[in-house]
Order: structure tokens, then sequence, then C-alpha cells
């Protein structure tokens, strides 16, 4: 069981990371687009997504391993610990003054399975280097220094966590039917109104975490809770 100050923080980016733009604004293309079978398309795409980036979380957890083995005295120094705070505060920072202008959202071409697969590969391709939630659980994690048989069931657990609200939604799709519809179509506009609202928000979360997770390193957060 890790312990708690790893467990909460890499819980709470789980969650953030729900509200990926891109992987919900597919999902409710799919559910909207009238096919009979949406099952096995958005399946193909959040199955493929999901194991795309537990590959990518086990080797950066790996590669993050074993530089930290070779840099074993500043694993937890307090450089690292302000490193955190440095990084997270630009990330804060810059959550409120990057450009939210809307972009034409991602849609597949066919619903093709062949398809679908290729475009969960070229969601995590493209998105891989800005999934701040993702690298941030990563951080946590890897500088707790966690056996593999704990971050890799953790690593599991997010990922399943992030495709979770795709599948919820499908289940209500099959449950409610048309009935749902006009919910749906309310819910995707918001999602491409937003899709770059969204990862402003997402940014300064992102950014919060790890000045907190860094004071905590640092010992700061002790020195202001005793004084």
């Amino acid at each position: 069981m890790p312990p708690l100050d790893v467990l909460l923080p890499v819980l709470g980016l789980a969650l953030l990371d729900t509200l990926s733009p891109t992987t919900l604004g597919v999902s409710l293309f799919v559910l909207l687009n009238g096919a009979r079978r949406s099952a096995r398309p958005l399946l193909a795409y959040l199955g493929t997504v999901a194991l795309f980036y537990f590959a990518l979380g086990c080797a950066l957890m790996l590669g993050l391993g074993a530089a930290l083995n070779h840099l074993s005295h500043l694993a937890d120094s307090p450089a690292v610990g302000w490193g955190m705070v440095v990084l997270g505060g630009a990330l804060f920072v810059y959550s409120w003054v990057m450009p939210t202008k809307s972009s034409a959202p991602r849609r597949p071409a066919s619903l093709r399975t062949t398809t679908m697969i290729g475009l969960g590969l070229a969601t995590g391709l493209l998105e891989a280097g800005t999934a701040l939630p993702y690298l941030g659980a990563i951080g946590v994690m890897g500088t707790a220094g966690l056996a593999v048989t704990t971050w890799m069931p953790m690593l599991a657990a997010y990922n399943l966590i992030m495709v979770l609200p795709p599948v919820l939604l499908y289940l209500g799709h099959r449950i409610f039917g048309e009935r749902l519809r006009p919910r749906l179509e309310r819910w995707r506009e918001k999602v491409d109104s937003g899709s770059r609202e969204a990862p402003a928000w997402i940014i300064g979360i992102v950014g919060l975490v790890l000045v907190l997770n860094g004071l905590q390193q640092t010992g700061f957060d002790a020195l202001l809770s005793t004084s």
C-alpha cells in the first residue's frame, strides 16, 4: 500500500486527467455518430489510449528509477524539492496567460477498428508531451522511491480511471438510448467550445500539486506548521 502523501496526489491527478477534451470529444462523436455498433470502435480507441499511456508510464518510471539510483544523493535533497516548486509555480502562472482560442476538434475519419486504434495512437503520440497530470503523477511516484510492485498497479489504476468517464457515457447511452442524446449533444458542444480552456485549468492544478509536493520535500511545509 503506497503512503497517503503519494496516493492522494496521484488519485487527484488521475481524476483531473478524466477531463481530457480529446478523449471525451472523440468518445461523444462515436456515441452520437448514429452507428448501430459503437462499443467496438469506442473500446478500440480507449483501450489503445490506455495501453499507450501505461507503456509510456512504465518506461518513464523505469528510466526515472534508474536515474534516481545513480543520483540517490539528490533524490531526497531540498534542491529537487525547490526545482518542483519553481516548475510548478511556472506552470501555474502560465495557466493564467496561455492562449485559449478554440481549435478544430479531432474527429475519426471512420469508425473502423483499425482507424480507431490509429487515432488512439495518434492521441497518445501527439499529447504525451503535454499530458501534465500524468507526467506529474509519474514524478510524484518516482521521487517517492516506490517498488515496481507498488507503482505498476498504481499506473494501471490511473489509466483505468482516465478512460472511465467515456465508458460510463457508453453505458448511459446503452441504457437510456435516444433519451440521452440531447444531453450528450450539449456536452459535446461544451467540450468543443472549451477544448482550449480545459488545458489551462489542468496546467494550473498540476502546477499547484507540484508546488505543494515540492514544499513537502524541502521540509518548508513542516517549518510553517511548527512556527
